[in-house]
């Protein structure tokens, strides 16, 4: 038998909201399958199943709130005989598992959402969206005409900002941070970047942001002490980079969603999902695996004008990286002066696994990779 529990979706989360089973008993799941939504301090969540098998109980009722780490399911492994189930934890199944004798509501994670923060019966929204599924502007219209357009939104801003800082807390106690900062010429990325773009439709050209994600990515590759978690006393070196994105949401606050093995993705794959992701996170509908996998996070504030970030490192991460605004500066070369656009790159880095010599070095493998931007994609 496999248990299915409510899973840590960073470190910032201790509870969850089970919004709604999308799955039931009998059905079988595969890996990687979406088989719940739960609803956090910052988004709803879609969790998804690192397991196969056939569904035997749901143990979570939809609406219940649940700390991490509770049982929420159980799964029969491919083989296995109903029989085989022991009902010695005597937890109700829940009520709402079973499949109504009526056509489904379909209804997305974020109107869902909404009108539980709202007061909203769902039910009670008659959807726009494809095949009548009911949106969050179907939410946010009904909750105009009801006048509850306003409380919640507001308290859910002022619950993020009371996780993110908890978070931080805890972090700046914990880990003993260091910083390292470079300035890192880019003419020849830009200029590369340009060329780029000019021979791609415009669906698919880059930004530089994506440039400068895929940069550190690889340069991670060389120095495996900062893309990783510490955790039990000990640093656990990841076998993969995925790079947490820090995304500023409407309501307030932030999240660092991951894209996944951003080391081995060519930049048009990684533009595509850094897009995709932005859009998901602000319409509150990420993936339980974007938020448990990051292994390091970027944060680029440049596009809000800041010159230079120094970031506070998400446990049990090990390092940050931020970027401030890429602009014109005067760049001494050859002993010559002359205008050159630059963006500063800071480490945020954890003392107990590096120290300050290897941040620098890192900074420099960073900064060379930027030079050769042709290199990316080989």
């Amino acid at each position: 038998m496999i248990e299915f529990t409510l899973p840590a979706l960073g470190a910032d989360m201790d509870e969850g909201t089970l919004l709604e089973w999308l799955i039931k008993p009998g059905d079988t799941v595969k890996k990687g399958q979406i088989v719940a939504v739960v609803d956090t301090s910052k988004a709803a969540i879609d969790i998804e199943s690192w397991h196969e098998g056939t569904v035997a109980e749901l143990l979570v009722e939809p609406g219940t709130k649940v700390p991490v780490g509770t049982l929420m399911a159980t799964f029969l492994e491919p083989g296995e005989a109903p029989a085989a189930i022991a009902h010695s934890r005597k937890i109700p199944a829940a009520t709402g598992s079973q499949p109504s004798s009526g056509r489904r509501q379909m209804v997305s994670p974020a109107a869902r959402q909404a009108a539980r923060q709202r007061g909203i019966d769902i039910g009670s929204i008659v959807g726009t969206g494809p095949e009548g599924a009911v949106t969050l502007a179907d939410v946010e219209h009904a909750a105009r005409e009801s006048g509850t357009a306003g409380t919640a939104s507001s308290d859910k801003s002022a619950d993020i900002r009371k996780t993110i800082a908890a978070a931080m807390t805890r972090s700046k106690r914990e880990i003993p941070h260091y910083y390292v900062a470079e300035t890192i010429p880019l003419a020849t990325m830009l200029a590369w970047l340009a060329k780029e773009n000019s021979e791609r439709p415009l669906a698919e050209r880059l930004l530089p942001a994506i440039a400068l994600i895929k940069a550190v990515a690889l340069s991670l590759k060389q120095f495996p002490e900062f893309n990783g978690f510490f955790r039990d006393g000990a640093f656990q070196a990841a076998t993969a980079v995925h790079v947490g994105v820090a995304i500023s949401l409407r309501q307030g606050g932030l999240v660092a969603p991951a894209l996944l093995d951003a080391h081995a993705k060519p930049l048009t794959q990684l533009m595509q999902e850094l897009t995709d992701l932005v859009r998901r996170c602000r319409a509150g509908s990420l993936r339980s695996s974007e938020i448990s996998e990051p292994t390091i996070t970027v944060t680029n504030l440049g596009d809000q004008g800041v010159a230079q970030v120094f970031g506070i490192i998400y446990p049990p991460q090990v390092a940050l990286v931020g970027f401030g605004r890429i602009a014109e500066q005067p760049w001494a070369e050859n002993g010559k002066l002359k205008v050159m656009p630059a963006v500063t790159a800071s480490l945020s880095a954890d003392h107990r696994v590096s120290d300050g010599h290897r941040g620098a070095l890192f900074l420099t493998e960073l900064r060379e990779r930027l030079q050769h931007p042709e290199a990316f994609d080989q």
